[in-house]
């Protein structure tokens, strides 16, 4: 069987570890465990002297690495273990589930179901993350709905906002989130892309009459 394509990511928190052992020890650890599950490191990408506590989309090299994987559609990612992917435990949760929207699989040589593993602490920061979430949606949409209610006195009658996906065809969001499941005779999920593709050959596309865009999926996903 062919070997499924990943991409190593090291980092080291520490100028004073650059230059040292620390990636060498990294590499070699995600390259052992490669080996040993059927991957093939394809591409590495490297954080020097950047702390773990940093958000992923603040980082030079991880975001180097997520372009070079959408050019690809190369999905999986490898660390060491899960703090080298990120120490702080709320950068590590968010990151995760960012990662996981976009279709990436995320996975630490030293324990493969650190990050998908529920135990009490993970679920309490989902849970905090979830309920941040969705304040942050409705204090959206109070202000669209406020933004609505002035132009709508402004103009002398009433003034809707644009609805979504989720009111106009509910069957295609149902349809994407099924496509998003893991397989579960392979436990692999579909990227971003993989889901638009197979949306398009069922039928469904954009108002425009366009495939939809790995980010229209995303959205979809998050209804």
């Amino acid at each position: 069987m062919k070997p499924v394509q990943a991409i190593a990511y090291l980092r080291t928190s520490s100028a004073a570890n650059v230059g040292g052992d620390s990636d060498q020890r990294q590499r070699a650890a995600v390259d052992s465990y490669a080996s040993r599950a059927g991957f093939e490191v394809v591409k590495e990408f490297y954080d020097a002297a950047v702390s773990g506590a940093d958000p992923i989309d603040q980082r030079d090299g991880f975001t180097s690495l997520l372009a070079w994987a959408t050019e690809t559609n190369v999905t999986t990612i490898i660390v060491e273990n899960a703090s080298r992917f990120a120490r702080d435990l709320i950068v590590q949760e968010v990151g995760y589930a960012s990662l996981k929207a976009q279709g990436f699989t995320l996975i630490a040589a030293d324990d493969p179901d650190a990050f998908t593993a529920d135990t009490p602490t993970a679920r309490m920061v989902r849970q905090i993350l979830g309920a941040v979430s969705e304040f942050e949606k409705a204090n959206l949409v109070a202000k669209l709905k406020g933004a609505r209610d002035r132009k709508s006195a402004a103009a002398g009658k009433r003034i809707e906002g644009r609805k979504g996906y989720d009111d106009t065809n509910p069957d295609v969001v149902r349809e994407a989130k099924r496509l998003a499941r893991k397989n579960p005779k392979t436990g692999k999920t579909r990227s971003l892309r993989e889901i638009a593709a197979e949306l398009a050959r069922l039928g469904h596309v954009t108002r425009a009459g366009k495939p939809f865009s790995a980010s229209q999926v995303s959205r979809l996903l998050a209804y």
